[in-house]
């Protein structure tokens, strides 16, 4: 048995498949930008082609082809960091004019979509990373609200980081009484995916053992954690 297989069998998850034809859904992209998910382009982009970031690009933008069609809601993050300020313990990375910072090119035609809200962040939590500073207003909690929300659909990269900062934060303000509507927060496992470190890498980049990322294995943990807060786990989407 693989290390995979009990960490499945210890932290076990369900998975449901979820209609989202329904009224109310909004679809949420968490970092679908060339720093995060292109191929060589940058310090913590796939150094080479990986099968788990392509197939959550090609989800993301079939699903958001579909809610655009249907006149449905889609905000997208966009991780964008100034240039030259850090935010450890990660390397430079997604600074703003860099090409990093923009979206991948199967989703380039969101800049021009009337259905999507585009946020750029500077942190993890893209929850945060939607606060105003001047005002205090959340960005995510507006656009929740004012389309009536009852159900969020999540997708996007990195499973265990990004993604859950913003999923495990807006559950809580959801149970805060934020966006008095919202329902649901259902996060698509086949459109998530996350980044792989092995001993290897390790080596080549200088990195202590701390820092290895078994790809399948964080993935799933991610998975456990949110479904373990109460966010619901999609197989498929209808």
């Amino acid at each position: 048995m693989t290390f995979l297989d009990t960490l499945r069998r210890e932290l076990p998850i369900a998975v449901h498949p979820f209609d989202s034809a329904k009224g109310g859904v909004g679809l949420v992209l968490v970092d679908l930008v060339n720093g995060f998910a292109t191929t060589g382009a940058g310090a913590l982009a796939p150094p080479e082609p990986n099968d788990d970031v392509i197939r959550m690009v090609a989800e993301s933008d079939r699903l958001a082809r579909v809610f655009a069609a249907r006149h449905q809601p889609i905000l997208a993050f966009l991780d964008t960091h100034v240039p030259g300020k850090p935010e450890p313990p990660y390397p430079p990375h997604c600074e703003a004019g860099s090409g990093e910072e923009r979206l991948v090119p199967a989703l380039l035609w969101l800049e021009d979509c009337k259905q999507a809200t585009l946020v750029r962040k500077d942190c993890i939590n893209g929850f945060v990373g939607a606060i105003d500073p001047a005002s205090g207003k959340n960005a995510v909690v507006d656009w929740v609200n004012a389309n009536r929300l009852t159900s969020v659909l999540v997708l996007g990269i990195c499973t265990d980081i990004c993604v859950m900062d913003f999923v495990l934060t807006l559950l809580s303000a959801r149970n805060h009484g934020l966006m008095p509507g919202l329902a649901d927060v259902v996060v698509y496992t086949e459109g998530c995916a996350t980044y792989d470190l092995g001993p290897e890498a390790l080596k080549a980049y200088n990195l202590p053992e701390t820092a290895r990322h078994p790809q399948a294995a964080t993935h799933h943990i991610g998975l456990y954690l949110m479904a373990s807060r109460g966010a619901l786990l999609a197989s498929s989407v209808r």
